[in-house]
């Protein structure tokens, strides 16, 4: 009788570890992920079994692998500060190219950063109101950005608005910041809203951030485009702006959405690695779980 019944609860164990078992268990959670060739261009056709995903170092089951196809929500975070008065024309003439590309399909919110953060455009589809937005897009004379303070305010306003893809585009000149804010709190509404900060900076060469607002704005964006998968671009010339932003429309409307199951555990993991099987290809994912 005694080995029946120890023949039988090996037989339960057997089963509560068996695969399908496991999986009953896990939770799907999913990733945008964009994979990206040498000339900076996104790759597509990328099948499930190509992608690997890891939390705190474990891999991951990938499920599913496809085109994202929820929309974008998108704030455009614009430098309004004396700073950019230069850099105007091709500013707008950069952000009407990347409004005509991604317009109709996805929502998007045109911010002004000099004085204080102003919202220009509220999330919008229509091309004819972004197209208004830039004119009043110029630089207020004597003043600084608040660059910081916008990047929270447009990560709170994602969350509160459930954003399927949050996304957070910021534009700046190298000029005065006033944000009494530290990195630490930018990086943490970020991590809460699930945002994607991409970050396209206008550079003087030789010019250092020696202040103290500088060099919390300059970890701010450094660390947030790298945890959230976003792109850091440093343009010597506003010129380039034009082509920066393409990139990034085709980038974004490239993206994967992966799904992967996640084992259920008390205490969630605290770092995410997406890599694909292929060494000469670029991946840019969340590392936050």
């Amino acid at each position: 009788m005694r080995a029946l019944v120890r023949l039988l609860s090996m037989v339960a164990v057997a089963t509560l570890m068996s695969p399908s078992s496991l999986l009953a268990q896990a939770d799907e959670r999913t990733v945008y992920v964009a994979v990206l060739d040498k000339s900076d261009a996104p790759v597509g056709g990328l099948a499930a079994r190509e992608f690997v995903v890891r939390e705190d170092g474990m891999s991951r089951e990938v499920l599913r692998a496809s085109t994202a196809a929820e929309p974008l929500q998108i704030a455009v975070l614009v430098d309004t500060s004396q700073a950019i008065e230069p850099h105007v024309l091709d500013v707008r003439t950069a952000l009407r190219a990347f409004f005509k590309q991604m317009a109709g399909t996805h929502e998007i919110a045109l911010i002004g950063t000099g004085e204080r953060p102003t919202v220009l455009v509220d999330y919008t589809r229509d091309l004819a109101r972004l197209e208004k937005g830039l004119g009043s897009l110029f630089a207020r004379q004597g003043s600084g950005t608040y660059l910081m303070e916008a990047i929270i305010n447009a990560a709170d306003g994602l969350r509160r608005r459930k954003a399927a893809r949050p996304t957070i585009v910021s534009i700046t000149a190298s000029g005065a910041e006033f944000s009494e804010q530290h990195h630490d709190g930018v990086l943490g509404r970020l991590r809460e809203s699930g945002a994607a900060l991409h970050s396209l900076v206008l550079t003087k060469p030789g010019v250092m951030r020696m202040d103290r607002e500088g060099r919390e704005l300059d970890l701010s964006l450094a660390d947030g485009t790298k945890l959230t998968g976003g792109r850091r671009d440093d343009l010597l010339t506003s010129m380039a702006l034009s082509d920066r932003l393409q990139l990034l429309a085709n980038e974004l409307n490239g993206q994967y959405q992966v799904t992967y199951a996640r084992p259920r555990t008390l205490l969630p993991p605290k770092a995410m690695e997406v890599e694909v099987k292929r060494p000469d290809l670029t991946v840019r994912a969340r590392r936050w779980p």
